[in-house]
């Protein structure tokens, strides 16, 4: 905890930095991300927790390729005991089937027919990672901005804890949602909606940017998207239903670092906040759409920040979705949260003290929140009527 604290603050202060530096030389951009590979091939050497959920996506690769459907199959059911390799018996939630949507799937195959291992996987996601730097890159140029705030991506601890160490699904639908935003630059429409729709068929969060391009792509590129969705959905049919797996267990049961969640969560059901916390990303996304004169990576970050917060469960590697849009000051708070949501890894610490994952302590959301909320307070001072919108990439808040 204190080596994360201590990154994080520095990771901020470097962000500040680079905000404010002129261009730097090629040779020193080569060197800051250089580093950014050093300590995520650091965290590669390092071995996955017994129970992360990479397991889960070697179990469902395996699955598949045994010719079995993830949405049906109970991992902790003794019938497939003998489906298992030693790296899959104990994964996490084993009563319970998969809950990664289709597109998330067909990954968990591609990697697991290449090499079936965890380590196989960790290193599939690093790739996609490093594929995001290079699509920012190519982001940054086209928008005639400094390059080297891409490093306000690759230094932030979270790429190398949650991708390199733990490894999750999250950072291939972050490339693929940069993939569209770079395509959406470049006016290549129809790869912008293939790649928006990829994203929502790895996890649904970034359904909530579905405004932003409104009159941006055509009719036939929306419908060559839900064609596409739809077509990633057909090996998993059941007697011609969709199966969701554990999806709807995971809306109506799991909790962790939602407080707004909780706080409505004695007066409605889960199922209408969920919709509510959606419903919070598309107002964003349509209001940055209506308002801003030029998008920027805020207009992307900041719709799925939004629905974040409204959320049941935000574990850290959700913010994985945010980080490749931190390139500009329009999302500056939103990397203060991917620091201060830091405590709540005291969550794993107690849970390998008491062998119960309980619930997260109070003060460990204050004082995430509060942080968060001391950020804002902070630079809403510095703001003069004079400062663009929020969508614009100049914008100082």
């Amino acid at each position: 905890m204190a080596s994360l604290t201590v990154a994080g603050v520095a990771y901020l202060l470097s962000v500040l930095q680079l905000m404010a530096s002129p261009r730097l030389p090629r040779h020193l951009l080569v060197i800051g991300l250089g580093l950014a590979a050093v300590w995520q091939l650091e965290f590669l050497r390092l071995p996955t927790a017994h129970d992360d959920d990479v397991h889960r996506y070697v179990w469902d690769g395996r699955l598949q390729r045994l010719g079995y459907n993830p949405y049906l199959v109970i991992p902790g059911d003794p019938a497939v005991n003998a489906l298992h390799t030693t790296e899959t018996h104990n994964l996490n939630n084993p009563d319970l089937p998969s809950p990664y949507p289709p597109g998330a799937q067909i990954f968990f195959r591609a990697v697991a027919t290449i090499h079936e291992s965890t380590q196989a996987m960790r290193i599939a996601f690093v790739l996609c990672a490093w594929a995001t730097a290079f699509l920012l890159l190519d982001w940054l140029r086209l928008k005639k901005k400094r390059s080297h705030l891409v490093l306000a991506y690759a230094w932030n601890p979270l790429l190398a804890i949650e991708v390199a160490g733990s490894g999750h699904i999250d950072i291939v639908g972050a490339m693929l949602l940069v993939l569209s935003a770079v395509a959406l630059l470049r006016r290549l429409r129809t790869l912008a909606a293939i790649g928006l729709a990829l994203a929502i068929a790895v996890k649904i969060l970034p359904i909530v940017l579905l405004p932003l391009y409104w009159k941006r792509i055509r009719i036939r590129d929306a419908a060559l998207g839900i064609v596409l969705v739809a077509l990633l959905c057909l090996p998993f049919l059941d007697h011609g239903h969709f199966p969701i797996g554990s999806l709807g267990t995971y809306v109506q049961g799991f909790r962790f670092n939602g407080p707004l969640f909780m706080a409505f969560d004695k007066l409605a059901p889960p199922q209408l906040l969920v919709v509510v916390a959606i419903l919070v990303g598309f107002v964003t996304s349509a209001w940055l759409r209506r308002s801003e004169r030029a998008w920027s990576p805020g207009s992307f970050a900041w719709p799925m920040a939004a629905s974040l917060l409204f959320a049941p469960v935000v574990f850290p590697w959700y913010l994985l979705w945010l980080l490749p849009f931190l390139i500009s000051r329009s999302s500056w708070l939103i990397a203060v949260w991917t620091v201060s949501i830091i405590p709540t890894y005291l969550m794993w610490h107690l849970r390998a003290q008491t062998g119960v994952w309980g619930s997260l302590p109070v003060w460990v959301m204050a004082l995430e929140y509060g942080l968060l909320l001391l950020a804002a307070l902070l630079m809403s001072t510095r703001r003069t009527p004079q400062e663009p919108k929020i969508g614009d990439d100049q914008t100082t808040l």
